[in-house]
């Protein structure tokens, strides 16, 4: 009858529109997917362009230098992650690692290793899983990764307590172990500086120096590396005695004066607060002259950043294994002193080597520190900066600067460089995605005063140091490892392959000892 089909009618229109009212939620809920990942693509993108990069991607040299990194795509094994851990800083560790209290340890440990760096890591790692031995590590600081040691910061910025840390090797050995705790993103690390060219405008430019630099400081043309090398050859001045006797005449042999007046002497100056002419020749003997376009700070055979941050590296080494005891926040002299300490078969000292010996009243041996002076940027604050200090045509939304590093060689700054740790591939994924609009820099200070970073070549320290090694050797007990405690600056895969090759010598010989002299591994970078 009618009023079946009244009700049959009022069911198809009530159906009809709640079909429409469907339908348009669905379109309303895709419409506004697509604009959301269209503003997160967006935020990507303007990270992306903010961030050093090339035509490769970010962090990247170009196509011609990157090809040369035999680092392909993210390598490497990070457990933690794989066992389901997803946060992107530091593990919180337990109270007894961290509360300095050395009550409740067990009676007696193969090893005692006195710092949780990479050289004690490395050895408590190899002889735990290889040989099953014991060790208990301490470390007056309140973390384990010693200066290798990064975190989240309060804004979601990775950054690294104690100075930015590049890990590249040419050392096969070192790359494929430190692949079993991490995995690993290739970066190529260049840095900039701001240099002033021949009417005293500080321009940025490429540091070590390339044929860019020399075109943009001082007027040349130069297309080629027959005509750089040419230049360099108009340079350079030859030592007076045919060998440089120190740093001056060795960087006047590699450089020649305009470069090293702009770029090397008041850099050194801030550096080691000597001149270069108070330095072994070796400090700037290795200075890179560069003929090529590559601009890359290194050239070894593997560069890359660990994707989760270094201090990743030690938990995995260090956190899970049963063999291993860690105790932070304990000064080892006073715990020696008060008798604290459990029994153990062997120490492996790897801090500064004079401390260790400081009740023989001999000087003490001289080092550089580094003063760190952080400010965190918003956004609002990058734009108030004025021309001198950031260069709105060349710097990205969200960045200070154009660069992660970029040097100041000038005497009229007192600071070394600066780092923005924003500019890194292996930032937290809310970094990468523009979630964290304002940016971290930390300008870096040299000083005589902190924690031993770098020795100080010269022939003073050097004789000074080798009768601390006399002692040393007669120690017993006692393995001295690592770059304090050899008075030698390290690289990061030197200190793996100098405590690697330390435990080799146990394996082979029963005897935690070097298998070569510190200055057998080369140069390190030092500061830079």
């Amino acid at each position: 009858g009618p009023g079946k089909r009244q009700r049959v009618v009022g069911w198809f229109s009530m159906a009809s529109r709640n079909l429409l009212i469907g339908l348009g939620l669905s379109v309303g809920v895709a419409v506004a997917a697509v604009l959301w990942q269209r503003a997160k693509k967006r935020k990507e993108e303007e990270w992306e362009r903010g961030a050093f990069s090339s035509s490769v991607g970010v962090g990247r040299a170009e196509a011609t230098w990157a090809a040369k990194n035999q680092v392909k795509g993210v390598v490497g094994r990070d457990e933690i992650y794989n066992a389901g851990e997803r946060g992107e800083g530091p593990l919180q560790l337990p109270a007894e690692v961290l509360n300095g209290d050395l009550s409740g340890l067990e009676k007696k440990y193969d090893l005692v290793i006195v710092g949780a760096g990479l050289s004690g890591a490395v050895i408590a790692e190899r002889c735990s899983r290889e040989l099953g031995m014991t060790s208990l590590i301490l470390d007056v600081r309140d973390h384990i990764g010693g200066n290798c040691y990064d975190y989240i910061t309060k804004d979601g910025i990775r950054a690294s307590k104690y100075g930015a840390h590049l890990f590249h090797t040419k050392e096969v050995r070192v790359w494929e172990y430190v692949n079993r705790f991490s995995q690993w993103m290739p970066f190529d690390h260049r840095v900039k500086g701001r240099v002033p060219d021949t009417s005293g405008e500080k321009k940025l430019v490429p540091i070590p120096p390339v044929q860019e630099t020399v075109n943009t400081l001082f007027g040349e043309k130069i297309s080629n590396e027959k005509e750089m090398r040419a230049w360099y050859e108009t340079q350079r001045v030859k030592p007076p005695s045919g060998d440089a006797q120190n740093g001056e005449e060795a960087a006047l042999s590699r450089v020649g004066p305009e470069l090293y007046e702009k770029i090397f002497k008041h850099y050194t100056k801030k550096q080691w607060d000597k001149y270069p002419e108070e330095l072994d020749a070796s400090v700037l003997m290795r200075l890179p002259c560069r003929e090529t376009t590559d601009d890359r700070y290194f050239g070894d055979s593997h560069q890359a950043l660990p994707v989760r941050g270094y201090t990743r590296i030690f938990e995995n080494m260090l956190l899970s294994d049963p063999n291993i005891t860690i105790r932070l926040n304990v000064d080892f002299f006073q715990a020696r002193e008060q008798g604290l300490l459990p029994e153990y078969d062997m120490l492996v000292y790897t801090g500064p080597i004079d401390s260790y010996f400081s009740q023989q009243g001999m000087p003490k041996l001289e080092y550089r520190s580094l003063r760190f002076e952080e400010t965190y940027l918003e956004p609002e604050e990058l734009s108030a900066l004025p021309v001198e200090e950031r260069k709105t045509e060349t710097t990205g939304d969200g960045f200070f600067q154009e660069a992660m590093v970029v040097n100041y060689p000038s005497p009229d700054v007192k600071f070394t460089r600066i780092v923005e740790y924003k500019h890194v591939p292996n930032q937290p994924e809310a970094v990468k995605q523009g979630k964290v609009a304002g940016t971290l820099i930390a300008k870096e200070y040299s000083s005589a005063e902190g924690d031993p970073y770098y020795p100080v070549p010269n022939p003073d320290n050097r004789a000074l140091y080798e009768k601390y090694r006399a002692l040393a050797e007669k120690e017993e007990g006692v393995c001295f490892v690592g770059r304090l405690a050899s008075y030698k600056y390290f690289n990061m895969d030197q200190a793996i392959l100098n405590a690697l090759e330390f435990y080799d010598n146990l394996k082979e010989t029963g005897k935690l000892a070097p298998k070569r002299r510190p200055e057998d591994y080369g140069e390190g970078d030092g500061p830079k």
